[in-house]
């Protein structure tokens, strides 16, 4: 009876812990501090990080110069 007492305990305290909140796109998590896997993008709601995984981020496109396009006859 005593077990469980402590495991319906346990599970309410468990169901207490606030969910965590996601942000771009659900790819992305609300925290403090950033993991070191992970990149600070934007602001979640509350001046949180929102840290998302590096290969999750769009990449920019990269620049041509008109010295490499060829000039048009």
């Amino acid at each position: 009876m005593k077990f469980l007492l402590l495991v319906l305990t346990v599970a309410l305290l468990l169901a207490q812990v606030s969910p965590v909140m996601k942000c771009w796109g659900s790819t992305g998590r609300c925290r403090e501090m950033c993991k070191d896997s992970e990149v600070f993008h934007i602001l979640c709601k509350s001046d949180i990080k929102c840290c998302v995984n590096p290969k999750f981020l769009p990449s920019k496109p990269a620049a041509t110069s008109s010295a490499e396009i060829p000039p048009q006859p």
